[in-house]
């Protein structure tokens, strides 16, 4: 795939705990450029699977190009509660952020008020009797210009790619993640560790509770510049280095394809889903 030659520029703060006020997301990847940017646009491709054990795909996915904004939810309950909490926070998600284009709010005020809006939705219906206890993990990229405004509730991830480079983006809302931050285990340790059970714990959801604060980052748009949205079904089983080597060898089109193929061939326990986003010149 077609990548900046540029090298990748560090994160420049790490993200609050709190969601940022509305005109200020909490990271940047790199000052604007100071010439004046040419037109771009963001590319999309997208693709979701069972992957190889599951019996149904309790993700969701989805985008509007329209008012630019991109979605990928993984849910959590069981059976059908989970496709039901992914389903419902993707489309109320989407449809707020469409509602809101003429407010005069900010693109993040904007992906702040529709990451509520889904929680308040999941939240309503979980406390229907066959959808008690559902939930979803987000993580959401939405336009702003020259950028492109991310936040994340739980463990789906963003992912920057340029220059050949991949980082994450994100921070887990994660028990795992929890005791790597406190000093208890180290990233090397954390695959191996056991856990007892809790691996897949997150600490953050969609629907967990009344009121969700997600975290918030700015990535500054160049032509190339890429990001990866995806589920832990695909980052539990492929690194963000052999990220970097699969999409260098792939197309953009079969870029999302290529990493799910790799994620099951290691064993694809959970369900896969992954959307590639790509600044071009418009």
């Amino acid at each position: 795939m077609t990548e900046d030659s540029s090298e990748l520029n560090p994160l420049s703060s790490a993200p609050t705990d709190a969601a940022p006020e509305a005109d200020q997301p909490s990271t940047a990847l790199s000052e604007a450029p100071a010439e004046s940017p040419a037109p771009l646009r963001i590319a999309v491709s997208a693709l979701s699977d069972m992957g190889c054990v599951r019996k149904n795909n309790e993700d969701s996915f989805g985008y509007d190009e329209s008012i630019g904004v991109y979605v990928v939810c993984d849910g959590m309950g069981g059976m059908a509660s989970g496709e039901v909490a992914s389903a419902r926070a993707v489309a109320a998600l989407i449809a707020t952020f469409g509602a809101s284009a003429a407010s005069g709010a900010s693109v993040s005020g904007r992906l702040l008020y529709s990451i509520r809006a889904a929680n308040a939705d999941v939240w309503e219906h979980a406390k229907i009797p066959e959808h008690k206890g559902m939930g979803t993990t987000a993580v959401a990229a939405a336009l702003d210009g020259d950028k492109l405004i991310v936040c994340n509730v739980g463990d789906s991830r963003a992912y920057i790619l340029q220059g050949g480079q991949c980082a994450q983006l994100t921070v887990d809302h994660s028990y795992v993640n929890e005791l790597i931050r406190t000093g208890v285990l180290t990233i090397e340790e954390a695959p191996h560790a056991n856990l007892q059970g809790m691996e897949s714990v997150i600490t953050r959801a969609i629907g967990g509770a009344a009121e969700v604060e997600p975290d918030f980052f700015a990535v500054d748009l160049h032509p190339g510049t890429t990001l990866l949205l995806a589920t832990d079904g695909l980052t539990r089983y492929v690194t963000q280095d052999e990220i970097a080597q699969i999409l260098a060898a792939s197309t953009f089109d079969t870029g999302c394809a290529n990493l799910i193929e790799c994620a099951k061939q290691r064993g694809g326990q959970d369900n896969i889903t992954c959307i590639l986003l790509q600044a071009v010149a418009a």
